[in-house]
């Protein structure tokens, strides 16, 4: 393995470089790429799903072993290379040209239908303007003489978003026809994208400062709201208990780091193309750290947020359940009207069902636990669009609310838009490809605005990205270890190892071997490619 000769990348490209305004610019960019509609939306689920504060546990653990060491490789070689993800691993090495060009065309694919949901939050931001909300009830029949049967049996918000949005065909097979109204948000959405990326990080830097903060003002909004509603403390107790048995699921640990993979955006490339934008002396081991926590920090918000809400649902469906059992017990034994309390309920059903037994069978009750309702979770779109949604129409002044949800979403989703263009602008623009004078929004999808669009969209969400990404993080840790090396130090004034820095392994006493396991290699990345001042140590190799 021998060193080019050449320039260095860190003098041939310091003064035609755009760079940011500030330092709170970048940081901003990274945080609002990073923290997406996974840490509304899918955080919580697994923390209900796994055991409630026991999946903190392993979280937390990826966290340090996994997210922060791979994390702080990408804005590190980014920052010292000053290149997007393409250039970057070509100039390591232009066997790994190929990494780069993965993790462009990653998010390139992910770019296409990251959009789509943000068109949906369009749809539903534009629908809250409405009193009352569209969802809240079913549409009138073709005789309008009643309403909607399908309506009736799914409920309000499913057949709002399953039939009056989507318009979702039976099977992928049936691809349908193009929604219209769905186009044209998906244009709009394109636009808005395109008048934020239109002059690079001159425009996305001072877009940042509002798509970045609004959400935490509207979860912070959110909160304040959901503390004082009744059940919001059977919520929180219900997601924060631990399991510890859960612990021992393998299934559980693999989640929690898959959640950390892809709530940092790992090997998207993203943070490469805006680290690259940095002075080369930035201290990103400090940024690395930071923005980590403030990704996971957020998530823990969000969740305590999420279930304050979820909990004032659950309750109150635990009591409309209950109200229509107390319903059939007062028509069926002519009890007086209002005299069966919610709390005196069980008491009746246990003092009737010792007396009456064969009368009290016929009824059809429900059973009802508050531990079932809470008990019913759902990820993704299915929270934001059909239970989060169901749960904005019990608040009072619900249009409001739903204005401030979706709006949060949508800024959530530009965010990230922003560091998945850079992802696939960034390299273009670095090997002279792409003109700056190309429209960006060109890039828009038609086949998710059809009938089977939400399909499309899954297939794209499970195979364009999931594996593709991990294994392209594993080709950046070989790509450090074996290809740059371990040991090597670019700056030739600066020729201290890691271990004369004082950064030790935790297991091994010898700090250069790579077969110590995943756990031990990410830590011998993250010791042994840096120095005190926080920057990675790079040659350019051929």
């Amino acid at each position: 393995m021998a060193q080019a000769s050449g320039m260095d990348p860190l003098v041939d490209m310091e003064d035609e470089r755009p760079k940011w305004d500030n330092k709170l610019q970048y940081l901003l960019s990274c945080i609002g790429f990073a923290v997406g509609l996974g840490n509304i939306w899918r955080f919580p689920y697994l923390c209900q799903t796994y055991g409630g504060g026991a999946f903190l546990i392993p979280y937390f653990i990826a966290l340090v072993f996994e997210g922060i060491p791979l994390f702080y490789i990408e804005l590190a070689i980014g920052q010292r290379l000053r290149r997007g993800s393409i250039g970057v691993w070509r100039t390591i090495s232009p066997y790994l040209g190929g990494l780069g060009l993965g993790c462009f065309s990653v998010s390139f694919l992910i770019s296409l239908y990251y959009n789509t949901v943000l068109l949906w939050v369009l749809w539903f931001f534009l629908n809250s303007f409405q009193y009352p909300l569209p969802w809240s009830t079913c549409p009138l029949d073709l005789n309008r003489t009643g309403f909607v049967q399908e309506c009736q049996s799914s409920g309000t918000v499913s057949y709002f978003w399953y039939r009056q949005t989507l318009n979702i065909t039976p099977d992928i097979n049936n691809t349908g026809t193009i929604q219209w109204k769905l186009f044209l948000c998906l244009v709009a959405c394109w636009a808005t994208v395109y008048l934020c990326i239109i002059r690079g990080i001159e425009s996305t830097g001072k877009a940042i400062y509002f798509t970045a903060l609004f959400p935490y003002v509207v979860l912070t909004i959110f909160l304040v709201r959901g503390l004082t509603l009744p059940g919001a403390t059977e919520g929180l107790t219900y997601l924060f208990t631990p399991n510890m048995k859960f612990l021992q699921n393998p299934r559980v640990w693999l989640d929690a780091a898959t959640q950390i993979f892809f709530s940092l955006s790992l090997a998207f490339g993203g943070h490469i193309a805006f680290a690259s934008y940095n002075p080369p002396r930035n201290n990103c081991e400090k940024d690395a750290v930071t923005i980590a926590l403030v990704n996971s920090m957020t998530s823990v918000y969000a969740s305590i947020t999420i279930f304050s809400i979820m909990g004032f649902k659950a309750t109150n469906d635990y009591w409309r359940c209950l109200d229509r059992n107390i319903l059939s017990l007062t028509n069926e034994f002519d009890f007086p009207e209002l005299s069966i309390s919610r709390d005196e309920y069980p008491e009746v059903l246990m003092y009737l069902n010792a007396t009456q037994a064969d009368r009290l069978a016929q009824l059809p009750l429900k059973t009802c636990h508050l531990e079932d309702f809470l008990d019913k979770s759902a990820s993704g779109p299915g929270l934001a669009f059909i239970v989060f949604t169901e749960a904005v129409l019990h608040m009072p002044g619900a249009s409001v609310w739903s204005v401030l949800f979706f709006g949060m979403l949508f800024t959530l989703g530009l965010s990230s838009m922003f560091g998945n263009m850079e992802s696939v602008i960034t390299p273009l623009f670095d090997m002279g490809i792409l003109p700056r004078s190309i429209p960006k929004e060109g890039m828009t999808a038609i086949c998710f605005t059809l009938q089977s669009g939400s399909y499309w969209l899954e297939i794209f969400d499970s195979f364009a990205a999931s594996l593709n990404l991990i294994i392209f993080a594993f080709l950046e840790v070989v790509g450090v270890i074996y290809v740059y090396g371990m040991k090597r130090n670019i700056f030739p004034q600066e020729r201290r190892s890691s271990t004369q820095a004082g950064c030790r392994s935790p297991v091994y006493s010898c700090p250069s071997c790579p077969h110590c396991g995943s756990h031990q290699l990410l830590w011998l990345i993250y010791c042994t490619s840096t120095d005190r001042g926080g920057r990675i140590h790079i040659r350019k190799v051929v």
